[in-house]
């Protein structure tokens, strides 16, 4: 029987035994983990997107109503790209969101409300966030209730400091852009 000569550099040593197989997984599991929840992310951002959409471009009144509720489920999460959309849609898209905001219902879209109310360049989108505002200050919410009220005195304020929107053509300076909302769409016609 022949005997095997091992040097003392060949011999494996124990605790490095089975590492590199438990990295790899240890490594792909942590990739698989925050792949699965950034998909979950982008999925409910492109959903609240598409609710967003058929509320300032489709001008189909039965669709509007579900698309509301549909986007009151995903509460606070919605209401950044509300916001966004408040800047660039037109007043009947802004009115929509207004009332999507009442649905929700979340304090957080007080000061977006604020703003609206103070700049927007239609007086019935800022008469309706006002009233909003005015409704949540009287409601029983208590932090809700306190921020909205804070924001009316804000924009009583403002207003009595002659703060408030820019207008377009014969309303104020011609050719300048407001700093919400924008008006009716160039060529905007009923498309569905």
């Amino acid at each position: 029987m022949r005997t095997r000569v091992v040097k003392p550099d060949q011999i494996p040593s124990p605790r490095g035994a089975g590492r590199g197989s438990g990295r790899g997984a240890r490594v792909a599991a942590a990739f698989l983990l925050i792949t699965t929840a950034s998909a979950c992310e982008e999925v409910s951002h492109h959903d609240i997107g598409d609710e967003i959409n058929i509320l300032v471009r489709i001008r189909r009144p039965e669709l509007v109503g579900p698309a509301i509720d549909r986007l009151a489920r995903y509460r606070r999460s919605a209401i950044p790209q509300m916001e966004t959309a408040m800047h660039t849609s037109a007043p009947p898209g802004r009115m929509h969101l207004i009332s999507a905001f009442d649905k929700i219902g979340d304090g957080e879209a007080v000061p977006v409300l604020r703003h609206v109310a103070v700049f927007d360049i239609t007086p019935e989108v800022r008469e309706a966030a006002e009233h909003l505002l005015s409704r949540w200050a009287t409601g029983g919410d208590g932090a809700r209730a306190a921020r909205a009220k804070a924001a009316l005195d804000e924009i009583a304020r403002k207003r009595a400091a002659g703060i408030g929107p820019m207008q377009f053509g014969d309303n104020g300076i011609p050719g300048v852009p407001s700093t919400v909302g924008a008006p009716e769409p160039v060529g905007a016609d009923d498309k569905p």
